[in-house]
């Protein structure tokens, strides 16, 4: 970041010739930047079309914990801070919100109201359409595959390891805590339900918590992942050719995450064709998650998966996402929240043992 860079920045905000005349800490001045750095505040003195003015320049630290590990946890906090520190009386006043470049560029975005994602197009057909397909009709040979396929992609990408144990704590934090995961779907779930009440809603919560202090010091089990790999968010081409769409929730994270949000559809598709995990349903489950199991001889996943099911098994289970989904389907589904929740080891070949009471 150079003065000429800041000037140029500042011509953006106040629309008017800049010249910087000093850089340095609050409470003194330099003719260079001066201990500049990701919390460190930098004091900026400068001619405005010649008129004297002062602005201080600060940005957040990058060290991981307390919920800034990613580039967006600082961002978000920023534009927040940025959206209301004028709206609060006596507060000092922001005068505007911007990021800086690879190349130590300054740019503003302080009048930005909503952000967007500008993607490329990718052809394909969602996987749920898959399911609707197999259920309705039975599965081929390439529907085999396919599951054999999803679960290879998962054994490559948690490969890549990652040593940031903030990061593996966080994950699990964000699995009970966060608004899009268990808490969050908790609060979304209607009062005066009749498949689940608010007091077994609330029993269910707390052994979430239990299993978050049981798993968040298994910080060597940090890996790439993709955070909400489900059918809606995988399109396939020919054979087992695909893409994936809409990863969620940080780059590291927890395999059971990933392995718990794919299988978990072929239990609840089979839940509403046979009452049960079975027929083709169950060979596509057994081929997903044996081969990822042997492959990878993450055995210790299956002391870990059951908060991630409890997870998935209240979005699926959801009044709000399923609205038409039968009773029946509901209970099974709580039963086996409840169930994996109280069992040490998840035992992923006799996954029908869980839906009853």
């Amino acid at each position: 970041m150079k003065p000429d860079d800041i000037a140029t920045y500042l011509k953006q905000v106040y629309q008017k010739e800049i010249t910087i005349t000093g850089t340095g800490k609050l409470g003194e001045t330099d003719e260079g930047l001066k201990e500049f750095g990701y919390g460190k505040p930098l004091l900026i003195r400068f001619l405005a079309d010649g008129k004297p003015k002062t602005a201080v320049l600060s940005s957040m630290r990058t060290e991981g914990g307390f919920g800034h590990d990613h580039f967006s946890d600082r961002a978000q906090i920023l534009i927040w801070q940025h959206a209301t520190f004028n709206k609060l009386p006596k507060h000092v006043r922001s005068i505007d919100a911007g990021y800086f470049t690879h190349d130590g560029k300054l740019k503003s975005a302080g009048d930005a109201e909503e952000y967007f994602l500008l993607m490329e197009e990718v052809k394909g057909t969602e996987y749920f359409l898959d399911l609707e397909r197999i259920s309705a009709e039975g599965a081929t040979g390439p529907d085999v595959e396919r599951a054999f396929a999803l679960s290879n992609y998962l054994v490559d990408i948690h490969s890549r390891r990652s040593d940031n144990h903030e990061l593996y704590v966080r994950r699990i934090r964000d699995i009970v805590g966060h608004g899009e995961c268990i808490m969050g779907l908790m609060d979304s779930y209607p009062d005066n339900l009749d498949f689940i009440t608010e007091k077994e809603l609330n029993e269910i919560e707390k052994s979430c918590v239990d299993w978050r202090w049981r798993i968040k010091s298994r910080t060597d089990r940090l890996c790439m992942v993709h955070g909400d790999f489900h059918p809606w968010n995988v399109l396939w081409r020919e054979g087992t050719d695909f893409t994936v769409l809409d990863r969620s929730r940080g780059e590291w994270g927890e395999a059971a995450d990933d392995v718990s949000s794919m299988s978990i559809n072929y239990i609840f598709y089979s839940l509403q064709k046979h009452g049960r995990l079975d027929h083709d349903f169950k060979r596509i489950y057994d081929r997903f998650m044996g081969h990822y199991l042997e492959k990878t001889e993450d055995w210790e996943l299956l002391k870990i998966i059951q908060l991630f099911y409890a997870f998935r098994g209240l979005v699926v289970a959801s009044p709000v996402w399923y609205p038409n989904l039968d009773r029946e389907i509901r209970i099974r589904l709580f039963n086996f929240i409840r169930n994996i929740l109280s069992e040490e080891e998840f035992d992923y070949q006799d996954v029908n043992s869980y839906f009853s009471e």
